[in-house]
């Protein structure tokens, strides 16, 4: 497994700065303990209840590319407070991010009722991701009656010659993508539409695609 060390604290007070070097001490010895590989410690002096801190991004990007897939803290305060604590736990149970703790030594236990706000927020964002999908089908249904064919606008064709692939629209993948849709949800929204497709592989053409755009561009 590979971690990040995540340190907070809210004032620059000389104890509280102090506090961080405490933290990323600790955090470092119970990465140490769990035989969890560091790839990076953030620290930051931010309130609790901010969103917006330049290492919650940090630490956002890395799980996103999944450069590390465990995140260790102090405790669940030092990682956010109130809605932003939510948010960021949300979040981070939809990148299947693993979370250790010092107060728990080890994995991390969520208070019952932090775990029944996020199941209610899990379900409202079902239902809004397939009423989102179920009005791309709509979409996607009525072009095609109209004569649009989806396969006549497959890029990257060319690419792993001799290899059976599985075709779908390109294009269709990066517009969802745009939109911040996962990339399992963008295979379940193409397996709507008919194409059997798999998250590894829409997420394996949608890298191909955004490396040939890259080296075009760079021509």
């Amino acid at each position: 497994m590979k971690a990040i060390l995540y340190c907070r604290v809210s004032t620059e007070k000389e104890e509280q700065v102090s506090s961080l070097a405490r933290q990323k001490a600790e955090l470092t010895a119970l990465a140490e303990n769990k035989s969890v590989e560091i790839v990076e410690c953030i620290e930051e002096q931010a309130s609790g209840y901010e969103i917006e801190r330049d290492g919650v991004f940090r630490m956002l990007d890395l799980f996103s590319n999944e450069q590390a897939d465990v995140l260790l803290i102090q405790d669940e305060t030092r990682l956010g407070r109130g809605n932003t604590k939510i948010a960021l736990f949300h979040q981070l149970q939809k990148l299947n991010i693993k979370i250790f703790s010092l107060t728990d030594h080890g994995e991390f236990t969520m208070s019952e009722s932090d775990s029944m706000v996020l199941q209610i927020v899990g379900i409202v964002e079902e239902y809004q991701r397939k009423i989102h999908n179920m009005k791309i089908r709509r979409g996607m249904k009525k072009a095609v009656e109209n004569g649009y064919n989806p396969q006549k606008n497959l890029s990257n064709q060319h690419l792993a010659p001799g290899r059976e692939r599985v075709e779908f629209p390109i294009e269709e993948v990066v517009r969802l993508r745009n939109n911040k849709l996962t990339f399992n949800e963008i295979a379940a929204t193409l397996r709507g539409l008919g194409y059997d497709v798999s998250k590894a592989t829409v997420h394996r053409r949608y890298k191909e695609f955004v490396s040939l755009e890259k080296q075009n561009e760079e021509r």
